[in-house]
């Protein structure tokens, strides 16, 4: 039944495309690697870290180099989560301009201000 009127119109909302968002399946794929790869260098370097105090050298170096690419994949995947929250909608991006302006310094500080 269709109501004829000055507000009538479709009950329905716009349809909503039912295809899957590759920017977020892609991010998490990437988180996912991330992730994935920061588990095992933690896990070399753990290894390297056993060698290297028994006393076989070259292990500190490769110690070092484990420990950098933890670091590195660690930071990398929570620059891709914070990305994928911001793609999600969860978080909104960065203002470039402050909403409102400070207001001007009075020279002097607080007690002159009074």
């Amino acid at each position: 039944m269709a109501s004829s009127g000055k507000r009538a119109g479709s009950r329905r909302g716009p349809r909503q495309s039912g295809g899957v968002n590759k920017t977020a399946l892609a991010l998490a794929v990437g988180i996912t690697l991330c992730v994935v790869a920061w588990g095992y260098l933690v896990y070399l370097a753990i290894d390297f870290g056993t060698s290297a105090r028994s006393g076989e050298s070259g292990s500190w170096a490769l110690l070092a180099l484990a420990s950098i690419g933890a670091i590195a994949c660690l930071f990398t995947g929570l620059l891709l989560i914070a990305r994928l929250m911001r793609t999600l909608g969860i978080t909104a991006p960065p203002d470039d301009e402050p909403s409102e302006p400070a207001p001007p310094r009075v020279p002097g500080g607080r007690r002159a201000a009074r």
